[in-house]
């Protein structure tokens, strides 16, 4: 593509994605939707979660964190409220159009309370000795997400699989913006130690019977860092650690098999979400200039085929499964069957064992009744943040594309990028987290 006389090649791969996704909406969330209404509503569920966190504090009850960098990890306490059934689909965040929200119909917050180090291990130990099998579930978001984001999507996660674990969030600086992807991977880098630290931690708790790991896209990054460094330093991973789940992995296949063969056997249990056309990926291999990520992959094809299997990795593969993500990034979280399915699995106690399994074929059978073909496969529900482009994005990336002598409206007709119909009401509050590559 030709922009102002210059040739930029990222231009149009990125142009598709924004204007896909900042159209569906002319707004996100309102700011201050952690800060704690008085009450819940009849019916409503709660999700109670700690929080690490390698952010700065905010300035305002209104911020909880930022996106940017803090000098020393910090912990907090999070009471999240989810709406009745009656109320929401399975695998949506509804978040409120002002603040506060309504309980009864919103994503709201009960309790925001910061803690230092003791404290957040203390409430831990406490939960998790009241937990059944005394599991735990440590989520690890991905890219373009604010503090609030991360809380309502894991809440979600958590809630809507039904999987009785007590939830552990991992959230890293991301300045929630499409144009802060360098900055954002420099931070999930930054927070490796931390994360590292952090799982040791918990698995050095008596209390505590098994760990998963969930991780969406750059996500992934900070966690396989983490677990190589883990690896390195102890020989070994963590044993508590049972499961690590990567979904949609943005990193490159090379430095994943780098990675892995530092995690020497034993190792935790893998399992790999693949979509291979995922466009968020495929734009992020553009900007690397990477032969493939590994998110996109084809696991049919060599050498995934051989190496996958031989090293002990489990592949779902969702490349069929149709959902309403038009980025094709965040498969699960439009998908309240595979919500369904995989959350009564991990509640029956069955561990993902296939090691190639068509996810997207075996939901099509279920849905078209044959629900006895879902098979082995089993774990947590992975609902990935899929949103609308941020006002502050949106504001610069017009002005970028004017410096270079072009416009929204000129990128749009050299893309031949269609633009995405006005989204329902409730549609956009669902919208309005964020992509992460």
């Amino acid at each position: 593509m030709v922009v102002g006389g210059l040739r930029v090649w990222w231009l149009k791969p990125l142009a598709g994605i924004l204007l896909c996704t900042s159209l569906a909406a002319c707004a996100g969330p309102p700011k201050g939707v952690l800060v704690p209404v008085a009450t819940g509503a009849p019916g409503a569920a709660t999700v109670d979660m700690i929080v690490a966190t390698t952010r700065s504090a905010g300035a305002t009850p209104a911020e909880m964190f930022t996106g940017e960098r803090g000098r020393d990890p910090a912990f907090a306490r999070i009471t999240v409220s989810i709406p009745p059934d009656s109320a929401r689909t399975v695998g949506e965040v509804q978040w409120p159009s002002r603040v506060p929200g309504n309980p009864a119909t919103d994503f709201v917050t009960l309790r925001a309370d910061r803690l230092d180090r003791q404290g957040a291990l203390d409430w831990f130990h406490k939960a998790v000795a009241r937990t059944p099998k005394r599991r735990v579930l440590v989520f690890i978001h991905g890219f373009n997400n604010r503090f609030e984001d991360a809380v309502f999507r894991f809440a979600q996660i958590v809630h809507d699989s039904g999987s009785p674990v007590v939830p552990v969030l991992f959230t890293w600086p991301s300045r929630a913006s499409i144009l802060a992807y360098g900055y954002d991977r420099e931070s999930s880098t930054y927070s490796r130690d931390a994360l590292e630290t952090l799982l040791t931690a918990l698995a050095r708790d008596p209390a505590v019977g098994e760990i998963s790991v969930l991780a969406h896209s750059m996500g992934n990054w900070v966690t396989l860092e983490a677990l190589r460094q883990m690896a390195i330093r102890n020989g070994r991973v963590a044993s508590k650690i049972r499961n690590v789940m990567l979904a949609a992995p943005d990193v490159d296949v090379d430095v994943f098999r780098t990675q892995l063969a530092a995690i020497t056997r034993p190792r935790p249990n893998v399992t790999l979400f693949v979509s291979q056309d995922d466009r968020a990926l495929a734009v992020s291999r553009r900007v690397w200039g990477s032969s493939a990520r590994l998110g996109a992959i084809n696991p049919e094809a060599e050498p995934y085929h051989t190496d996958l299997p031989r090293d002990g990795i489990t592949v779902i593969d969702l490349t069929k499964l149709q959902t309403g993500d038009r980025l094709n990034h965040g498969k699960f979280a439009q998908s309240p069957e595979v919500v369904q399915i995989i959350g009564q699995r991990l509640v029956a106690g069955q561990t993902m064992t296939d090691q190639r399994v068509g996810l997207g074929d075996r939901i099509i059978q279920l849905t078209a009744g044959a629900a006895s073909s879902v098979g082995t496969a089993a774990g947590l529900v992975i609902s990935a943040p899929v949103s609308v482009l941020d006002e502050t994005s949106r504001g610069n990336y017009g002005a970028h594309v004017e410096r270079l002598g072009g416009s929204l409206a000129d990128t749009a007709e050299a893309t031949g990028t269609l633009l995405v119909p006005q989204m329902s009401a409730r549609r956009q509050g669902t919208a309005a987290e964020r992509p992460s590559p």
